[in-house]
């Protein structure tokens, strides 16, 4: 039942009266005494009011809306007393308390002023001089005996009524103040506050004047006023404490303890200096600035004595003044250096100004090494736009020594900052001033022992950043390629395991494909190795500075003369008359990047293209040998009217410019033109290079007759080799083993293969196979040797089982895992053709047995997660180099492909004791590092040779990208990880006897663009080189070509067949004599071998090298022997087991030639390998040379049925997978 309406009224009455006791009773805090029904029936007779009116008239009690229920509630933050307001007003509020602070401040600054007045004022030494109203008519006596002392003139002095009634002002203010001040802050304990320092200073300072108020006598009684100082300096602290609440910001430590400091010196001066001055006056009769002087001489350890006090009052103000410094500084400055300490390991801050007025980028990492800072460094600054830049280094942990140490070196120490602090914070984040940054780089820890866990921490690094700055640009580094869509929102982003795998199995076909990628991601002029005796040095490091750059077609000198004309002629036309290799181009209104196109892409100007050069164009100078016939406004190819023959082609690298001589290049159209070498002098030729067209002609782009035929898969097989891929079809693999990888047309099985028959050492009912042998493949094995099968492993698959790959040459894989695969790894493997599995480890002979490594051509060898970190850090390949070195002794044949954590442990790989060659080049290393060369590790043997590998050699990529953004997307096209329709791919084609004719590289340019539309872009060269293991007399000994020669008709044999196949060897035009098909090196040879066949070996000589090849023999018949037992110990036969000791001449030739032989047994003879990038066009070709080349994609010379009948087939191949696809790992 609801209460009667009562009228409103600014009084309750009885009623709500008694509700109001009633609820006070009941609840100890604040009620409203209202009742739910009232409440109702009051908001249902009256509107509401606005929301800005209701709690102004609810305060202000307005009366014509006031009901006799209502109740006015005042809530209070602070207690509402006038003791409580005054603190608040004085102390707690901080903008208030600051004013209060500074009028403070300024009164002590005053009183110091006035005391300094006085003092100036004040002139003992004046007649008549009678301070002292109450001592009577005295006369001053000044005299100059020091052991006698006018005490009158050091409690006496004369004060000036102006500057007395000013002092007596800021005495009354002070007084009145201190003494509100300790009220407020009273707190039970008065004589806590009454003994605090600042208190008895403040009574010292402000009572005198106070009672001289009252008593006149007294106003020149002297005050230590000078003692204001340390009052001061403590309200200035409060100040800069109050100033900092009040704008909410925090200074720094470091500065506040500066300034803490510098005040306290201040304070002990002036203190000094006036104390001195004033007891003084009884004696020396000092100035102030004399007292000054002698204050700053002291405190200063100097001392020269020239001032010094007289009295003892005045001696012992100095010691007690010497104490308390001796006390108070020495704690100052432990703080300071304590807070100087700390900031040095948390780095400072990045200041704002400088962020707006300079450019920087931000190096996140969770742990920083000292090689991954070089690495870093070297590549960044490497670029002449990047000098102006700051790095900034964001890491949670404190700076390592060495790292210190580097940073203090004045090339870094102006441009590295390094802060500690963690990339989740705002704070540090805004330290490092993440928002102005033009970059942000997120690198992963790989020598973490869980990678899931560092790219966890990789990828909250990535979130934090893009949430605190979303337009800085991000290039993230991830490890594992399950984790890389969580970070797919970056600018770039490069995969390790993708990049990895994907390399090393091309590795397998393209020799030395990681030593290629390598040279072409780092940063170099081209000056490595320029100085060294060896020629192969001198032009392996000559090439190793070529990189890739672009340009826009209508903008350049290169290209532009090529607008309207087939991209395959650009780019030989472009080779052939400046050196430039244009491997791709991009069209204006597409995104993707295509690797050579092929010769139905027309150019455009507006394409972009990519190119490899020494240098960029913009970096270039044009030299023409010829004076111009014509003017400069007729098109470029009116410059040459010159008769047709070679170009010779110079580029020299000086400063980051790059002159390219032009010799009289050929016209365009007498390329054809070539004449070929004449036999015995006849004047008989083979058929001429026919030139490359302008416009494609669909009937002239016909396979080149020196690469295998790519259809023949489909018409050219026998009977024999199409038992091997008959089966096989072309198609998208069904299932991928995580998020974001690329899909690529590849050979595979018609149906799955079940899980057991991809066991490998195991038979299953499906077929009983228990070894490689009983499987009868038909090329060699491909063996991959690690720890798990992690998803990156899916990516060494699929380049070698590409769609371009012919089926006649697809090498069985085995993967030797030391851990069996889970079935999600199997359902993504085994939809492809001859890939198995087996669990084992390469430490163990039998693993090795069982999965065939006898039978294999290239083993590689993974870096295994379990080694990469280790208590000494280089020590984590100390196993992966022990036992790839034991394979070396146990299978020489063997091509073994190697990654190491750490690159600057590759001088292990071969190692061989007492090697002089091998210190000679570790001696190069050192002096191309001491130089600054970012690749003073690429004249390792095992490096140049593609044998040995580190996935940090692949940083620069990232760091390269932020000049060159496209960088990423054509290594990837590289490598085979993506697929763009239209793009080419990297493959590689063996210089035979039959090729040597083609003479040079430019003509082999021209043959490959002319027949196959094919890109050359580089050579993998192998020489026969000696090697010597002990200082001979000869030192040019350690360059020359040799053979290890034995006494027999049978060696004799041997030696005269190798002698014919190294007539055959050719070298660059630097090099050349009057005999152009043989160096000069290798006449050398000849006439040593002639020299040893002349001079008979004496009978000592003969016995020494028969023990010693009788020691070797005994040596390499125990691995023999040892490898056979285990055989057959395992059941497997022994036939297809090769003892290097039992090989042909022959045998043995053509291991050298192909790199394969490294073992012990031939320490003088051995080979060497490298990579020449883009070598000039008169660079002679020489046999077994590989030749790195960009072929066209087949796909796009398809007709469009068979393209049709193509995609209906991957359709179909695709449907058996479709109920897998749900189980992707995430």
């Amino acid at each position: 039942m609801s209460p009667p309406r009562r009228s409103s009224s600014s009084h309750g009455d009885r009623t709500s009266t008694e509700t109001l006791q009633r609820n006070n009773s009941s609840n100890s805090g604040v009620i409203l005494d209202i009742s739910a029904l009232k409440m109702a029936e009051v908001d249902t007779e009256v509107p509401p009011l606005p929301p800005r009116y209701r709690f102004r008239d609810l305060l202000l009690g307005d009366q014509t809306f006031q009901n006799d229920d209502r109740v006015q509630v005042e809530f209070y933050v602070n207690e509402n007393t006038f003791k409580e307001r005054l603190k608040l007003f004085f102390i707690k509020n901080q903008r208030s308390s600051l004013r209060i602070r500074l009028f403070n401040f300024s009164l002590k600054i005053l009183t110091c002023a006035l005391y300094i007045l006085r003092v100036s004022l004040d002139d003992p030494e004046e007649p008549n001089y009678k301070p002292c109203a109450i001592c009577g008519n005295n006369s001053w006596s000044n005299t100059t005996d020091s052991s006698k002392i006018n005490w009158e003139l050091i409690f006496w002095v004369h004060r000036r009524v102006p500057v007395w009634a000013i002092q007596v002002s800021v005495a009354l203010i002070s007084f009145l103040e201190t003494m509100l001040i300790t009220y407020l802050s009273y707190k039970g304990n008065i004589w806590e506050q009454i003994f605090q320092i600042s208190f008895i200073l403040e009574m010292i300072n402000t009572v005198p004047f106070i009672i001289t108020i009252f008593w006149a006598p007294l106003r020149n009684i002297f005050v230590p006023v000078f003692l204001n100082c340390w009052l001061a300096k403590g309200a200035l602290e409060n100040m800069i404490n109050d100033f900092h609440r009040a704008i909410q910001r925090t200074h720094s430590a470091m500065f506040n303890q500066v300034f803490i400091l510098i005040c306290t010196l201040l304070c002990l001066v002036f203190t000094g200096a006036c104390g001195i001055q004033h007891l003084e006056r009884a004696g020396k009769h000092l100035t102030l600035f004399d007292s000054f002087y002698f204050c700053i001489v002291t405190f200063s350890t100097v001392g020269y004595g020239d001032v010094t006090p007289q009295i003892w009052p005045s001696q012992l103000l100095v010691v007690i003044l010497i104490c308390v410094a001796l006390v108070v500084l020495p704690l100052q400055f432990e703080e300071l250096a304590y807070l100087w300490m700390e900031s040095q390991k948390l780095g400072g801050n990045y200041s704002r100004h400088r962020a707006q007025t300079e450019k920087h980028v931000v190096l996140c990492v969770s742990s920083l090494k000292i090689d991954l800072l070089m690495d870093f460094l070297n590549e960044f600054y490497a670029h002449p736009r990047l000098q102006d830049y700051y790095v900034v280094i964001l890491c949670p942990t404190e700076i390592d020594i060495q790292v210190r140490r580097i940073l203090q070196i004045p090339l870094w120490s102006q441009r590295v900052i390094y802060l500690q602090g963690s990339a989740l914070k705002d704070q540090d984040l805004m330290r490092a001033k993440m928002d102005d940054a033009e970059a942000c780089f997120i690198l992963s820890s790989r020598n973490e022992v869980d990678r899931t866990a560092a790219d966890h921490q990789t990828i909250l690094r990535a979130w934090a950043a893009k949430d605190f700055a979303p337009n800085c640009p991000l290039y993230v580094q991830i490890l594992k390629p399950e984790n890389k869509f969580h970070v797919k929102f970056a600018d770039h982003v490069v995969c390790e395991e993708e990049f990895k795998y994907a390399m090393l199995a091309l590795n397998c076909v393209c020799p030395a494909t990681s030593t290629l990628v390598t040279l072409l991601v780092h940063t170099s002029r081209g000056q490595e190795g320029q100085l060294s005796p060896e020629q192969w040095q001198r032009t392996y490091g000559r090439c190793s500075g070529n990189e890739v750059y672009h340009i826009r077609l209508c903008d350049s000198k290169f290209f532009g003369e090529y607008d309207g004309k087939s991209f395959t002629y650009a780019s030989f036309h472009a080779h052939k008359k400046y050196g430039v290799c244009l491997i791709g181009v991009k069209r204006e209104d597409n995104k993707s990047i295509m690797l050579n196109p092929g010769p139905r892409h027309i150019m455009a100007a507006a394409d972009t293209c990519y190119y490899i050069n020494i240098t960029k164009e913009e970096n270039s100078a044009f030299i023409f040998k010829q004076e111009e016939k014509h003017n400069k406004g007729l098109p470029v190819t009116g410059l040459y009217d010159a008769p047709s023959r070679l170009p010779v082609h110079s580029i020299i690298a000086s400063m980051g410019t790059v002159a390219i001589d032009l010799q009289n290049p050929d016209p365009p159209e007498e390329s054809g033109k070539l004449t070929l070498p004449t036999e015995n002098g006849a004047g008989s030729r083979r058929p001429s290079i026919a030139p490359v067209l302008e416009i494609a002609d669909s009937s002239a782009i016909l396979p080149c007759d020196l690469l295998s035929d790519q259809s023949e898969d489909e018409t050219n097989q026998s009977d024999e080799e199409g038992s091997v891929g008959s089966d096989f079809v072309k198609g998208y693999p069904p299932n991928s083993p995580y998020i974001g990888s690329s899909p690529t047309l590849c050979h595979l099985l018609p149906q799955k293969a079940p899980f057991c028959c991809l066991r490998l050492d195991k038979g299953c009912t499906h077929n009983s196979f228990e070894d490689a042998k009983a499987y009868g493949f038909k090329n060699k094995l491909i063996i991959v040797s690690a720890e798990t099968a992690g998803n990156g492993l899916y990516n060494f698959i699929v380049p070698l089982r590409a769609y371009y790959r012919p089926r006649k040459e697809l090498n069985p894989i085995v993967l030797l895992l030391d851990y069996p695969p889970d079935n999600h790894f199997l359902e993504a493997i085994c939809c492809f053709p001859m890939v198995y599995f087996m669990a084992g480890t390469i430490d163990n002979l039998d693993n090795l047995l069982q999965c065939g490594i006898i039978y294999a051509d290239n083993l590689v060898v993974v870096d295994k997660e379990s080694t990469m970190s280790a208590e000494e850090d280089y020590m984590a390949d100390a196993k992966t180099i022990v036992n790839v070195q034991t394979m070396f002794r146990l299978f020489p044949s063997l091509s073994i492909i190697t990654e190491l954590t750490h690159p600057s442990n590759m001088r292990f790989m071969q190692f061989r004791a007492k090697d002089c060659y091998s210190l000679a080049l570790s001696k190069l290393e050192k002096i191309e590092r001491d130089k600054g060369s970012n690749l003073a590790f690429m004249f390792r043997l095992p490096f140049a040779a593609g044998r040995v590998f580190s996935i940090s050699m692949l940083d620069t990529l990232l760091y390269q990208s932020f000049v060159k953004d496209y960088m990423i997307a054509i290594i990837r096209l590289l490598l085979g990880l993506d697929t763009t329709p239209g793009s080419g791919y990297l493959g590689a084609m063996k210089i035979t006897e039959e090729d040597l004719w083609i003479r040079t590289y430019g003509r082999l340019f021209q043959k490959l663009c002319s027949s196959s539309a094919e890109i050359p872009i580089g050579i993998y060269r192998t020489e026969s080189h000696m090697f010597s293991t002990s200082e001979g007399k000869d030192s040019s000994a350690q360059s020359q070509v040799s053979i290890n020669v034995e006494q027999g008709a049978e060696h004799t044999e041997r030696r005269d067949t190798w002698k014919e196949k190294a007539s055959h060897r050719n070298s660059t035009t630097s090099d050349q004599s009057e005999h152009p098909l043989l160096r000069k090196k290798s006449m050398q040879w000849a006439r040593r071998l002639s020299r040893k066949s002349a001079k008979p070996s004496s009978r000592a000589e003969r016995i020494s090298q028969q023990r010693l090849n009788l020691y070797r023999r005994s040596e390499r018949q125990e691995l023999s022997e040892l490898v056979k037992n285990r055989m057959k110990h395992l059941g497997l036969p022994t036939v297809g087991y090769e003892d290097v000791s039992n090989l042909t001449a022959s045998d043995v030739m053509n291991r050298v030639n192909l790199g394969y032989l490294q073992d012990e047994m031939n320490d003088h003879q051995n080979t060497l390998s490298y990579v020449l990038i883009n070598p000039p066009p008169d660079t002679m070709l020489e046999l077994n040379d590989i030749v790195y080349i960009i072929r066209s994609d087949p796909l796009a010379h398809m007709p469009e049925d068979s393209q049709v009948g193509q995609a209906r087939g991957t359709r179909n191949q695709q449907d058996f997978g479709t109920e897998t696809r749900d189980e992707t790992h995430l």
